[in-house]
């Protein structure tokens, strides 16, 4: 596992070397491995994302991304690379810088940061859970996967606490990005969870939900505030919260 030491920055912005891919350069490695998978290639990826070596996963000792997996990491680099192309064709001219799968020790990857520099951050956790419901409850303040049987399980781990714990692994790492602890703790974030198609959430109640722009949300307390949207209407969303610090 990739593990990045606590550091603060010691350079201008301007000179901080980011170890993260972002924006076009990201996009390119996310349709590299997309090619490759969609040709039946497993790819053993380093935690900077870039690929270590290249495997037929029929011959593979042991089975590299075989079965299951390989399809569920074929369906979850699909989706990073959509989203990342309608965001950077939406805000690229807002300078925009999107970093995708960004390791995080003993954590799933943020899936995306995005980072309006000076104005506002995002971190965006994009999931599906095939054909199911997401339902919130509050007294246990616990995410629930309903299935058609109507059998609830518990979503493990939470990504409401992931998000969460994201945002302080930024406060911890800022040097990484040639953020002061100011710009770093002090700059508005949102922290939003997109359900992909046909994961949705379940109605609510409706004190729960908050309107953003043309864009109504589910509004969850966890650790913070968190977003839980359709990934339909993330780019309205973005749209809407970038509007309030432009």
């Amino acid at each position: 596992m990739f593990a990045v030491a606590e550091t603060t920055p010691t350079q201008q912005p301007s000179q901080i070397e980011i170890p993260f891919p972002k924006n076009w350069e990201a996009l390119t490695e996310l349709q590299l491995e997309h090619e490759r998978l969609n040709n039946g290639w497993g790819i053993s990826m380093s935690a900077s994302t870039t690929a270590e070596y290249l495997t037929n996963p029929i011959v593979a000792a042991g089975g590299l991304a075989t079965g299951s997996h390989f399809q569920w990491r074929s369906e979850k680099v699909s989706r990073l690379l959509q989203t990342l192309q309608s965001l950077l064709a939406t805000f690229e001219s807002k300078g925009v810088e999107i970093y995708p799968r960004i390791p995080v020790e003993g954590m799933n990857p943020i899936d995306l940061f995005v980072r309006f520099p000076k104005k506002t951050h995002l971190f965006i956790s994009i999931r599906s859970k095939g054909d199911t419901e997401i339902v919130y409850n509050e007294s246990r303040e616990i995410l629930y996967v309903k299935r058609k049987n109507k059998r609830l399980s518990e979503w493990q781990p939470n990504p409401l606490i992931e998000l969460a714990d994201y945002k302080s692994w930024l406060d911890k790492h800022r040097g990484l990005f040639g953020m002061s602890s100011k710009e770093a703790q002090k700059t508005p974030t949102a922290r939003v969870l997109a359900l992909w198609h046909p994961t949705q959430v379940e109605q609510h109640r409706d004190e729960l939900y908050s309107e953003l722009g043309a864009v109504k949300t589910l509004v969850i307390r966890r650790k913070g505030t968190a977003f839980v949207i359709q990934q339909e209407v993330l780019l309205g969303f973005v749209q809407a919260w970038l509007a309030i610090y432009d």
